[in-house]
């Protein structure tokens, strides 16, 4: 397999040639690792800001809106700075030995400062999902992860939005707040940290530490209780990047250009992204916008104005932009204006919107008339994140890639799937202070178990690299006995009902037949209530007639007048539905849409 189609940068050699190696085993499962090893990579977090603010000072690293017109921009040597300051600051405030920082808000540039400080000295840090702190959320849930996580500082951007949620937590912790710190007893203002004068406190801290040591804490998704704290080590961070270059050589040769809204309380965009800029002097614009209902103008704003040469995004907020790139021909030119790829991930990407994403591009004039490159990975919180990558060109959604250097993926026979289970320097040590859940987290030989099944793109040659199949916990069978692959229904049934619904989650367990609720687009909420029910009916019958049986079609649906809620655990901060907390809050909706005759109460038969 050749990726001479593709020329990042206009650079032939910027995509490393595809290549797999498989070992079979006499129980049925395989392995596939890449023939490469892993390269030589940083000790730890801090040694990349510290390489560029002294090779390309003045290169521009973060940047963010400051007012209606303006922007605050750091170069690598002015965040050097920065993080000096900050890192001598919390060594004098002698704060507890092992307690981490704790971050509560959006991604900020103090918020980076602070967070690269904390790596910088060796004092782990933990950004937690700003959701946990809205107004209306349940505060309790969140005090109770500031107890399990016991930080020794609690950091906001503003005492406005964030300090109610801290009222009533009776943790000690020092609160930091970049604005209103004065309205709150007893907190500290971030520009009094920036006071400090570094000293050589910070080069003795820096140069301690470990590749082993703890650089960050993250918090899985908690959709069915509160969330684990997953262990990022040092190793884990810079491993990971060293990986991706190796796959992704343009990295160490083109510098990146991002537009970035994914929260840094995820992997995704806290690890994938923001690290992938800060190993290789980068440069990181913070997008104020996101993928929501009157946030996604804000993006489409910020899009027109810092175009990025790669763009990162989950599918949900790739099908909020397609209306602007669809319906204003201005934005489109400025979007592929300098675009090189379009990455996806967070959730499978249907095939609508990869089509219609290649129509835009397509027809937009550009200079470089080349097709835009569609490119993912696969990887989790516990993986720093990536373990497969997709560098070579691809024909449609699905492919997750293949295993990066340093990665060994084993496919293991289970329930009439390959369950995919990981080993590398890449792979978190465990759950912090949860020996028992850590031990069920890997099998025999240390592989993770991710939980996530997979399949050979193509039996014959494992190169052309491996496509999800799928959760293995979300999969279930119905009455009949048949397994229904949730994942790979989704994918389907949000393509074949496009452009009427956003999403849908998938139903059916210990049923005779599959269901989806429908969450609605605004298209599909613009019809005339008939209108829509016969569009769906259709739709679903199409899909019915492609054949399969009755695990690949859904035999009866339900429109579902509230969108996810993201206080509710039903949307994540990346964007996309949290199937099993649906289905969990709305159970009701599911009892109505298997009782429901044709047509009553918003259930549509096929």
């Amino acid at each position: 397999m050749s990726t001479s189609g593709i020329r990042l940068f206009n650079d032939p050699a910027g995509l490393a040639t595809p290549q797999t190696v498989r070992e079979d085993r006499p129980d049925g499962s395989f392995v596939l690792r890449h023939p490469e090893p892993l390269q030589a990579h940083a000790r730890c977090v801090g040694e990349w800001l510290t390489h560029w603010a002294s090779t390309t000072p003045d290169a521009p690293f973060l940047a963010e809106r400051d007012g209606p017109q303006a922007w605050r921009r750091l170069s690598y040597a002015q965040a050097r700075a920065c993080v000096g300051r900050l890192a001598q600051a919390l060594l004098e405030l002698r704060l507890g030995v092992g307690q981490p920082v704790v971050v509560l808000s959006d991604n900020a540039i103090d918020h980076a400062l602070l967070m690269l400080a904390c790596l910088h000295i060796g004092r782990p840090v933990c950004t937690v999902s700003s959701a946990y702190s809205r107004a209306g959320s349940d505060h309790a849930k969140l005090h109770a992860m500031l107890d399990a996580l016991a930080p020794c500082l609690v950091y906001a951007s503003d005492a406005a939005g964030y300090g109610p949620a801290m009222q009533g937590w009776p943790g000690r912790a020092l609160r930091v707040f970049s604005q209103g710190a004065g309205d709150v007893a007893g907190a500290i203002a971030f520009d009094t940290l920036l006071q400090a004068d570094e000293g050589p406190a910070v080069t003795h801290a820096a140069l301690a530490v470990q590749p082993g040591d703890h650089a960050k804490y993250l918090l899985t998704s908690g959709s069915t209780g509160l969330p684990k704290v997953v262990i990022n080590t040092h190793r884990m961070l810079t491993a990971n990047q060293q990986q991706l270059a190796q796959v992704w050589p343009f990295l160490t040769r083109h510098k990146l250009h991002l537009l970035e809204w994914l929260p840094w309380s995820h992997t995704f965009g806290g690890n994938h992204n923001f690290n992938m800029v800060l190993a290789h002097g980068g440069s990181l614009t913070i997008d104020d916008g996101r993928p929501a209902p009157g946030l996604i103008d804000r993006t489409v704003r910020n899009l027109r104005e810092i175009r990025p040469n790669f763009y990162f995004n989950v599918p949900r907020g790739f099908d909020m932009l397609l209306p602007s790139l669809e319906q204003d021909d201005s934005f489109a030119a400025a979007f592929f204006s300098r675009l090189q790829a379009v990455f996806y991930a967070g959730a499978a990407l249907p095939q609508s919107l990869w089509q219609r994403l290649e129509a835009v591009a397509a027809r937009t004039p550009r200079a470089n008339p080349r097709p835009v490159w569609f490119t993912s990975s696969w990887g989790a919180t516990e993986t720093s994140p990536v373990l497969t990558s997709v560098h070579w060109q691809i024909p449609r959604a699905g492919c997750i890639g293949a295993p990066v250097p340093g990665v060994e993926l084993k496919l293991v026979p289970n329930a009439g799937k390959l369950e995919m289970r990981v080993r590398g320097p890449n792979i978190f040590p465990g759950y912090r202070n949860a020996p028992e859940l850590s031990a069920q987290a890997f099998d025999a030989e240390g592989f993770y178990r991710i939980g996530d099944a997979g399949k050979l793109v193509d039996a014959s040659d494992p190169s052309q690299g491996v496509a999800f199949d799928g959760r293995v916990a979300e999969d279930f069978k119905l009455s009949s006995g048949t397994w229904v692959s949730v994942g790979t229904l989704r994918t389907r049934v949000v393509s074949a009902l496009d452009p009427l619904a956003v999403d849908v989650v998938v139903t059916g367990h210990d049923r005779d037949s599959v269901g989806v609720l429908i969450f609605p687009s605004p298209a599909a909420r613009a019809l005339p209530e008939a209108e829509l029910a016969s569009r769906l009916r259709e739709a679903l019958a199409r899909l019915k007639a492609e054949g399969g049986g009755s695990s690949h079609a859904p035999g009866r649906a339900r429109l579902l007048a509230e969108p996810p809620n993201a206080d509710a655990g039903e949307i994540t901060d990346k964007g996309y539905v949290n199937q099993r907390a649906v289905l969990h809050r709305r159970a009701a909706e599911v009892e109505a849409m298997y009782d429901g005759s044709h047509g009553a109460a918003g259930t549509i038969i096929a």
